[in-house]
């Protein structure tokens, strides 16, 4: 479903989303039309997400670039994470195998403690760590990585023999044309239940009917 060619459009948007269609299209050898239509493909099949831009906090305000390092509970820990993640003054946030939940934010140097309290309900966190950070660089690549679609019944890959079909609001994919067909089945079931009038029922126990 993706294609080397379609990993070098990708390349390309991380390099500089800014890209033109003109610029990718020299880089990958096709018309500016084609790589629109696979830019496209690759937003409704959900590898792009959105386009946005990286900024230096640090050329806008004032401030100490800090890494806070939070361990919780299994059971805390994904709500732990969504509270980080829901903070707009947060700028990465990472989640790791063994429920460490990482973030980097940038703070007036007065207030470190307050700035981290307005992020974090420390009542869910067992202990926590704040680095303030000397350097920093992000470099997004996609390289060594392997692009590969999920199919949304059964969760094997999606190869060249799958099938992709706008169901509801969103593009799905599927791996073959019987999951493609169960999933669709049980959507249509769903979208009916919801769909039906419900029953009034008028009268006594005795003496009943229904609307």
């Amino acid at each position: 479903m993706i294609d080397d060619t379609d990993i070098q459009i990708l390349e390309c948007l991380v390099e500089d989303a800014r890209h033109s269609y003109t610029d990718i299209a020299e880089v990958v050898d096709l018309s500016p039309p084609a790589v629109s239509d696979r830019i496209d493909r690759l937003r409704e099949s959900g590898v792009i997400r959105r386009f946005t831009v990286e900024l230096d906090r640090s050329q806008l305000r004032d401030g100490v670039h800090v890494l806070v390092t939070l361990s919780a509970s299994t059971s805390a820990v994904d709500s732990v994470y969504s509270a980080v993640c829901d903070a707009s003054s947060v700028e990465h946030t990472f989640m790791t195998a063994d429920n460490t939940v990482i973030f980097s934010t940038r703070v007036r140097g007065d207030r470190i403690r307050a700035a981290i309290d307005d992020i974090v309900n420390f009542s869910r966190v067992d202990s926590y760590d704040v680095s303030i950070i000397d350097t920093a660089k992000w470099s997004p690549t996609i390289g060594g990585t392997e692009f590969a679609l999920s199919c949304d019944e059964c969760g094997n890959t999606v190869t060249d023999e799958g099938r992709s079909e706008q169901i509801g609001d969103n593009q799905r994919h599927f791996c073959c044309s019987s999951c493609l067909h169960r999933f669709r089945e049980r959507y249509n079931r769903i979208e009916d239940d919801v769909d039906a009038p419900e029953k009034t029922t008028i009268g006594s126990d005795d003496d009943s009917w229904s609307l």
